[in-house]
């Protein structure tokens, strides 16, 4: 497989379940991957640029890894973009570090699945919260490779053992999910 270089985005993962066992299962089963955690790296939101970039040059795949909070990515996920794609580096005249490089979405929701469609309660596909990675991709000459969700993993639904137990489960399936785009997106 390619290098492959995960950006866990959570800003808490000591209280996942759903994004820490999916890291969890990524590590084992792809123990030649790079997996960051930026809240363990970045508890003050203080960006190592040049750390950064430079995991970002060695990488052939890059999978943002993260809860969706308020519709988007977690602030220290999005400020990890703000200060490593950077003009001159990854777009502009200059900024080709990362053209041709994959981008490959994997997230989860605490709502479920079946609430984000135009006739859920959020009124909106989940895929109509992807159109800024998508035009990102596109400004740094990337390549979006999909995307892999798994919803109905709140926090409020782990109010018994079982209820973790079925989050775990469904993120262990999540991590296979995963595993197999990535796959795909090797050889493409």
């Amino acid at each position: 497989m390619n290098n492959v270089l995960i950006i866990s985005g959570h800003t808490d993962l000591a209280t996942s379940v759903a994004n820490k066992t999916i890291l969890e299962t990524l590590a084992r089963r792809l123990p030649e991957a790079e997996i960051v955690k930026l809240d363990e790296l970045y508890p003050d939101f203080k960006i190592n640029v040049e750390a950064e970039q430079q995991r970002l040059l060695r990488a052939d795949i890059i999978v943002l890894q993260y809860p969706l909070f308020w519709y988007s990515a977690p602030s220290l996920l999005e400020r990890w973009m703000e200060e490593t794609f950077r003009h001159g580096f990854s777009h502009g005249s200059t900024g080709d570090k990362l053209k041709g490089k994959k981008l490959v979405l994997s997230f989860t929701t605490g709502a479920p699945e079946t609430m984000y469609g135009r006739e859920g309660a959020m009124g909106y596909d989940i895929e109509d919260f992807l159109p800024c990675y998508k035009a990102t991709c596109r400004l740094c000459q990337m390549e979006f490779a999909g995307y892999v969700y798994t919803g109905g993993v709140s926090y409020g639904n782990r109010t018994s053992p079982e209820l973790i137990e079925q989050q775990k489960i469904a993120s262990e399936q999540h991590a296979q999910r995963l595993i197999e785009l990535l796959e795909k997106t090797s050889y493409r």
